[in-house]
């Protein structure tokens, strides 16, 4: 346990004394807790007993390595869960990856090329009208309409070019279609189209958004989605 947190049980595993994920989620479940905090579910024995509880009226955060957010529901199924279980159980799914922030003391707006803006999923006449519309987001700089920021590189950040790091998300949340798609053990693909046609923002997209706001670069961006948008 890394942090000790008030008001909060955390039990470290250990295999030794065969204290696993699954051994320790048991043993939580019998303190008929409100939140239950699942470090990781690697096995079909664990991601069983999360779902029972899920079930059972707790509520169940757990973390699950896929490359995007659609992908969560299709290992579960690849672990043998069956789909209604996985239907039922989940109220959303959050995908997230780390990209580096652009140093403050030498990165410097440029102008990005049609095919690096298309690749970002946006429409080039678009951005370089300054035709999105930016949310506003704590630690976010301002730059020109039309242009990202360059990573350079100086003895602040050590010649890398970035200092710091922020994240972009993509949120799932388990709606009657999505629903509807996993009973079918539809492929992820498919969910992530689905979700998309209802709104989702892709990791991509919140990346570009990101760009433009000067918390990152184009090339951080596509170089963490790359396997997410494959």
């Amino acid at each position: 346990v890394e942090y000790q947190l008030e008001g909060i049980s955390q039990t470290q595993v250990n295999t030794k004394i065969d204290l696993t994920f699954a051994s320790g989620l048991r043993s939580f479940l019998r303190h008929d807790p409100d939140v239950i905090m699942v470090g990781e579910i690697r096995d079909k024995e664990t991601a069983e007993i999360a779902i029972t509880a899920s079930l059972t009226g707790h509520f169940v955060f757990s973390t699950i390595h896929t490359n995007d957010a659609a992908g969560a529901i299709t290992r579960l199924v690849d672990m043998d869960i069956e789909p209604f279980l996985v239907a039922s159980s989940m109220v959303g799914l959050l995908a997230q990856r780390l990209v580096r922030r652009p140093c403050k003391e030498c990165s410097r707006p440029i102008v990005p090329s049609e095919e690096v803006v298309r690749e970002l999923g946006l429409d080039p006449d678009q951005f370089f009208a300054g035709g999105y519309e930016l949310p506003v987001v704590k630690g976010s700089r301002e730059i020109p309409v039309g242009t990202v920021l360059q990573a350079r590189g100086c003895p602040a950040c050590l010649d890398s070019g970035y200092s710091g790091r922020t994240a972009v998300y993509e949120l799932l949340p388990i709606d009657d279609a999505v629903r509807s798609l996993t009973l079918q053990k539809a492929d992820a693909g498919s969910i992530r189209r689905a979700a998309i046609e209802r709104g989702m923002v892709t990791l991509r997209h919140d990346g570009a958004r990101k760009a433009m706001l000067g918390m990152t670069t184009p090339e951080e961006v596509l170089m963490v989605t790359a396997e997410s948008e494959a």
